[in-house]
């Protein structure tokens, strides 16, 4: 029975990965740019052009459909005329992988920063992830996202959180958010964890209150959570070393268009 499932779920997961047809996608950010901007830790968000991408970005409401880890140089390159892998991510078909930032080039990006991390944690996360590259994809989450492109009814939008946490809870297989949320709970490092409010008891000090922080169950998070979550930074690099409007160079010809007002269509009216 399990190598029917592997094999089910290997037919999905080429199903999944196949390309949609959409608009052209124009990364906002070179990968010179990236490669100049990206710390060790942090988080590559990516907005996907397969199957499996739509899905997620439905469920999650959500420009973003996949996460990976940045890892700087902490993986030997195999030989000296290849790209370094800088990147961990958990993929649908091959499973936790090293791939190089090429490999999203021409993709949407967003990078998500955790805050404060001292460089021996940075480590700790970076080799969490990395000790993982060979695990498999969970197929139990394949199985639940080829429900959503298939003629449903509309998914209320407090079941689509759940409805992505299905997976089978083997810790030898991944999600590219949970391992990645992983990683950081490794260090007991925030994302966006439950917070309750405890009362003080004292009578003297009614109006005082402690926070007390619950871990989420790694299978609830999404690529969006890191970046929505308040401990983590959104780096912009086009902006972050200085931005100045006044230095763009504009062609004569966009600023003619620009400027040009639309004509009314006429209409004949005989």
């Amino acid at each position: 029975m399990g190598s029917v499932t592997e094999l089910v779920g290997r037919g999905l997961a080429k199903f999944l990965t196949k390309q949609v047809r959409q608009s052209t996608q124009v990364a906002t950010i070179s990968q010179e740019q990236l490669l100049t901007n990206l710390q060790p830790a942090d988080v590559l968000l990516v907005e996907g052009n397969t199957r499996v991408s739509v899905a997620i970005k439905y469920l999650t409401q959500s420009t973003w459909s996949h996460a990976a880890l940045y890892v700087g140089d902490a993986l030997p390159s195999s030989t000296p005329w290849q790209l370094p892998q800088v990147l961990v991510e958990a993929d649908l078909k091959e499973g936790v992988r090293a791939v190089t930032l090429a490999h999203y080039a021409q993709m949407h990006t967003r990078i998500c920063r955790p805050v404060g991390l001292s460089d021996e944690d940075r480590k700790r996360v970076v080799d969490y992830a990395i000790a993982r590259i060979g695990h498999q994809y969970d197929l139990k989450h394949i199985f639940d996202l080829v429900r959503y492109l298939l003629p449903t009814a509309p998914i209320p939008t407090r079941f689509r959180r759940r409805l992505l946490a299905l997976g089978s809870g083997d810790p030898t297989r991944a999600i590219c958010s949970t391992l990645i949320a992983q990683a950081f709970q490794s260090i007991s490092y925030p994302i966006l964890p439950e917070i309750q409010r405890t009362w003080s008891d004292n009578p003297m000090h009614a109006d005082c209150y402690a926070e007390l922080y619950h871990i989420r169950n790694v299978s609830l998070y999404t690529p969006r959570d890191f970046d929505i979550s308040p401990y983590f930074d959104i780096i912009k690099p086009a902006i972050k070393n200085g931005f100045d409007y006044r230095k763009l160079a504009w062609s004569h010809d966009s600023q003619e268009h620009a400027q040009t007002p639309c004509k009314p269509t006429e209409t004949n009216t005989d």
